[in-house]
Protein backbone atom coordinates (compact mmCIF):
# COMPACT_ATOMS: atom_id res chain seq x y z
CA UNK A 1 0.00 0.00 0.00
CA UNK A 2 1.46 3.47 -1.08
CA UNK A 3 1.75 6.58 1.24
CA UNK A 4 -0.71 8.23 -0.55
CA UNK A 5 -3.10 5.43 0.06
CA UNK A 6 -2.65 5.67 3.70
CA UNK A 7 -3.02 9.20 3.47
CA UNK A 8 -6.92 8.49 1.73
CA UNK A 9 -7.60 5.99 4.42
CA UNK A 10 -6.47 8.16 7.64
CA UNK A 11 -8.36 10.92 6.06
CA UNK A 12 -11.64 9.10 5.33
CA UNK A 13 -11.36 7.31 8.80
CA UNK A 14 -10.90 10.88 10.65
CA UNK A 15 -13.86 12.34 8.83
CA UNK A 16 -16.00 9.80 9.80
CA UNK A 17 -15.30 10.03 13.52
CA UNK A 18 -15.69 13.89 13.14
CA UNK A 19 -19.07 13.37 11.51
CA UNK A 20 -20.42 11.01 14.02
CA UNK A 21 -19.42 13.79 16.46
CA UNK A 22 -20.89 16.30 14.76
CA UNK A 23 -24.11 14.62 14.63
CA UNK A 24 -24.03 14.96 18.39
CA UNK A 25 -24.72 18.78 18.16
CA UNK A 26 -26.52 19.03 21.68
CA UNK A 27 -23.75 16.84 22.99
CA UNK A 28 -20.80 18.17 22.48
CA UNK A 29 -21.72 21.98 22.49
CA UNK A 30 -21.94 24.24 20.06
CA UNK A 31 -18.88 25.48 20.19
CA UNK A 32 -17.19 22.14 19.98
CA UNK A 33 -19.46 21.51 16.82
CA UNK A 34 -18.18 24.97 14.95
CA UNK A 35 -14.97 23.69 15.48
CA UNK A 36 -15.17 19.94 14.44
CA UNK A 37 -17.39 21.69 11.33
CA UNK A 38 -14.44 23.57 10.15
CA UNK A 39 -12.27 20.27 10.70
CA UNK A 40 -13.92 18.06 8.54
CA UNK A 41 -14.18 21.49 6.07
CA UNK A 42 -10.38 21.66 5.82
CA UNK A 43 -10.88 17.56 5.54
CA UNK A 44 -12.93 17.43 2.74
CA UNK A 45 -11.20 19.72 0.82
CA UNK A 46 -7.80 17.34 1.15
CA UNK A 47 -10.03 14.09 0.19
CA UNK A 48 -10.91 15.89 -3.09
CA UNK A 49 -7.79 17.22 -3.54
CA UNK A 50 -6.24 13.30 -3.14
CA UNK A 51 -8.88 12.15 -5.18
CA UNK A 52 -8.95 14.56 -8.05
CA UNK A 53 -8.46 11.98 -10.76
CA UNK A 54 -12.19 11.65 -10.06
CA UNK A 55 -12.56 15.14 -11.82
CA UNK A 56 -10.63 14.26 -14.25
CA UNK A 57 -12.37 11.12 -15.22
CA UNK A 58 -15.99 12.53 -14.69
CA UNK A 59 -16.47 13.01 -18.92
CA UNK A 60 -14.72 9.68 -20.10
CA UNK A 61 -15.05 6.01 -20.22
CA UNK A 62 -18.59 4.70 -20.25
CA UNK A 63 -21.67 5.15 -17.48
CA UNK A 64 -22.64 1.43 -16.88
CA UNK A 65 -25.77 1.83 -14.15
CA UNK A 66 -23.18 1.45 -11.22
CA UNK A 67 -21.30 3.93 -12.05
CA UNK A 68 -24.16 6.24 -12.71
CA UNK A 69 -25.82 5.43 -9.72
CA UNK A 70 -22.29 6.17 -7.70
CA UNK A 71 -21.77 9.44 -9.46
CA UNK A 72 -24.97 10.70 -8.84
CA UNK A 73 -24.66 9.58 -4.81
CA UNK A 74 -20.85 12.06 -5.05
CA UNK A 75 -22.72 15.29 -7.08
CA UNK A 76 -25.23 14.90 -4.03
CA UNK A 77 -23.03 14.25 -1.43
CA UNK A 78 -20.84 17.07 -2.30
CA UNK A 79 -24.25 19.29 -2.73
CA UNK A 80 -25.13 18.44 0.88
CA UNK A 81 -21.32 19.32 2.40
CA UNK A 82 -21.32 22.55 0.53
CA UNK A 83 -24.65 23.20 2.11
CA UNK A 84 -24.17 22.53 5.39
CA UNK A 85 -20.57 24.47 5.31
CA UNK A 86 -21.97 27.43 3.92
CA UNK A 87 -25.30 27.55 6.41
CA UNK A 88 -22.71 26.53 9.24
CA UNK A 89 -20.44 29.47 8.68
CA UNK A 90 -23.03 32.00 8.40
CA UNK A 91 -24.52 30.32 11.43
CA UNK A 92 -21.25 30.54 13.59
CA UNK A 93 -21.32 32.24 16.77
CA UNK A 94 -18.08 31.04 17.85
CA UNK A 95 -15.39 30.61 15.44
CA UNK A 96 -16.77 33.05 12.46
CA UNK A 97 -19.29 34.63 14.69
CA UNK A 98 -21.82 36.28 11.50
CA UNK A 99 -24.86 35.09 12.95
CA UNK A 100 -27.20 36.32 10.32
CA UNK A 101 -30.56 36.56 12.81
CA UNK A 102 -32.26 37.67 9.53
CA UNK A 103 -32.07 34.57 7.70
CA UNK A 104 -31.33 32.20 10.47
CA UNK A 105 -34.68 30.22 9.91
CA UNK A 106 -34.00 29.61 6.41
CA UNK A 107 -29.89 28.40 7.02
CA UNK A 108 -31.28 26.37 10.34
CA UNK A 109 -33.45 24.14 7.42
CA UNK A 110 -30.99 24.31 4.72
CA UNK A 111 -28.43 22.90 7.64
CA UNK A 112 -30.23 20.15 9.16
CA UNK A 113 -31.17 18.99 5.82
CA UNK A 114 -27.46 18.85 4.43
CA UNK A 115 -26.56 16.87 7.64
CA UNK A 116 -28.89 14.31 7.73
CA UNK A 117 -28.88 13.82 3.95
CA UNK A 118 -25.13 14.31 3.71
CA UNK A 119 -24.58 11.50 6.69
CA UNK A 120 -26.85 9.04 4.84
CA UNK A 121 -25.54 9.88 1.32
CA UNK A 122 -22.29 9.90 2.52
CA UNK A 123 -22.90 6.01 4.32
CA UNK A 124 -24.08 5.10 1.03
CA UNK A 125 -21.41 6.24 -0.55
CA UNK A 126 -18.85 4.35 1.66
CA UNK A 127 -20.96 1.23 0.77
CA UNK A 128 -20.88 1.79 -2.69
CA UNK A 129 -16.96 1.80 -2.37
CA UNK A 130 -16.57 -1.00 0.26
CA UNK A 131 -15.88 -3.90 -2.45
CA UNK A 132 -12.38 -1.33 -3.00
CA UNK A 133 -11.74 -1.40 0.34
CA UNK A 134 -12.59 -4.80 1.35
CA UNK A 135 -10.37 -6.03 -1.91
CA UNK A 136 -7.45 -3.66 -0.16
CA UNK A 137 -7.76 -6.02 2.93
CA UNK A 138 -7.87 -8.92 1.62
CA UNK A 139 -4.20 -8.09 -0.14
CA UNK A 140 -3.06 -7.20 3.20
CA UNK A 141 -4.32 -10.55 4.88
CA UNK A 142 -1.79 -13.36 4.48
CA UNK A 143 -4.64 -15.99 4.30
CA UNK A 144 -8.12 -16.36 3.24
CA UNK A 145 -10.44 -18.00 4.96
CA UNK A 146 -14.18 -18.74 5.01
CA UNK A 147 -15.33 -18.62 8.13
CA UNK A 148 -14.02 -15.35 8.67
CA UNK A 149 -15.52 -14.38 5.77
CA UNK A 150 -18.72 -15.92 6.84
CA UNK A 151 -18.02 -14.20 10.95
CA UNK A 152 -17.71 -10.79 9.09
CA UNK A 153 -20.71 -10.94 7.24
CA UNK A 154 -22.73 -12.51 10.14
CA UNK A 155 -21.39 -9.69 12.36
CA UNK A 156 -21.87 -7.02 9.21
CA UNK A 157 -25.37 -8.13 8.99
CA UNK A 158 -26.18 -8.06 13.27
CA UNK A 159 -24.65 -4.01 13.12
CA UNK A 160 -27.41 -2.99 9.65
CA UNK A 161 -30.05 -5.08 12.51
CA UNK A 162 -29.07 -2.62 14.97
CA UNK A 163 -28.81 0.16 12.70
CA UNK A 164 -32.46 -0.69 11.65
CA UNK A 165 -33.54 -0.18 14.73
CA UNK A 166 -31.54 2.74 15.93
CA UNK A 167 -32.80 4.78 12.68
CA UNK A 168 -36.51 3.89 13.98
CA UNK A 169 -35.73 4.71 17.62
CA UNK A 170 -33.80 8.16 17.05
CA UNK A 171 -36.14 9.61 14.43
CA UNK A 172 -33.40 9.83 12.17
CA UNK A 173 -35.86 9.34 9.11
CA UNK A 174 -38.23 12.34 10.38
CA UNK A 175 -35.33 14.49 10.47
CA UNK A 176 -34.48 13.65 6.75
CA UNK A 177 -38.13 14.75 5.76
CA UNK A 178 -38.22 17.82 8.33
CA UNK A 179 -40.78 16.53 10.59
CA UNK A 180 -38.68 17.47 13.13
CA UNK A 181 -37.39 21.14 12.87
CA UNK A 182 -35.19 21.18 16.20
CA UNK A 183 -32.47 18.69 17.25
CA UNK A 184 -32.18 17.99 21.00
CA UNK A 185 -31.12 14.75 22.51
CA UNK A 186 -31.10 14.94 26.23
CA UNK A 187 -28.22 14.16 29.07
CA UNK A 188 -27.64 10.99 27.45
CA UNK A 189 -24.34 9.16 27.72
CA UNK A 190 -22.58 10.42 24.00
CA UNK A 191 -20.77 6.89 23.95
CA UNK A 192 -24.53 5.69 23.24
CA UNK A 193 -25.42 8.15 20.97
CA UNK A 194 -22.50 7.76 18.84
CA UNK A 195 -22.89 3.86 19.41
CA UNK A 196 -26.54 3.66 17.24
CA UNK A 197 -25.19 6.56 15.25
CA UNK A 198 -22.57 4.76 13.83
CA UNK A 199 -25.18 1.61 13.55
CA UNK A 200 -27.28 3.56 11.31
CA UNK A 201 -24.19 4.44 9.25
CA UNK A 202 -23.11 0.71 9.04
CA UNK A 203 -27.08 0.59 7.59
CA UNK A 204 -26.25 2.06 4.89
CA UNK A 205 -23.32 1.29 4.40
CA UNK A 206 -24.61 -2.59 4.54
CA UNK A 207 -26.63 -1.28 2.11
CA UNK A 208 -24.62 0.11 -0.35
CA UNK A 209 -22.55 -2.58 -0.33
CA UNK A 210 -24.91 -4.80 -1.60
CA UNK A 211 -26.60 -2.70 -3.49
CA UNK A 212 -23.69 -2.59 -5.49
CA UNK A 213 -23.01 -6.10 -5.43
CA UNK A 214 -26.61 -7.00 -7.10
CA UNK A 215 -25.76 -4.63 -9.73
CA UNK A 216 -22.56 -5.85 -10.59
CA UNK A 217 -23.94 -9.58 -10.82
CA UNK A 218 -26.97 -7.97 -13.05
CA UNK A 219 -24.27 -6.66 -15.67
CA UNK A 220 -22.22 -9.65 -15.43
CA UNK A 221 -25.30 -11.47 -16.09
CA UNK A 222 -26.17 -9.13 -19.11
CA UNK A 223 -24.16 -10.61 -22.32
CA UNK A 224 -25.59 -14.59 -21.27
CA UNK A 225 -29.30 -13.65 -21.49
CA UNK A 226 -28.84 -11.71 -24.47
CA UNK A 227 -27.39 -14.65 -25.74
CA UNK A 228 -30.07 -16.78 -25.03
CA UNK A 229 -32.28 -14.42 -26.29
Amino acid sequence: MTPKQLLKIAVDLLMTAMLLLLMAYSLVGEAAHEWLGVGIFLLFLLHHFLNKNWYESLFRGKYPPIRILQTVIDLLVLLCMTGSMISGILLSRYVFRLDIHRFSTALQTVHMLSAYWGFALLSLHLGLHWGGIMGMAKSLAKKSSKIRKQALRGVAFLIAAYGAYAFVKRDFGNYMLLRYHFVFFGDEPLALFLLDYAAIMGLFVWAGYYLAKAMRKSKARQPENNFKR
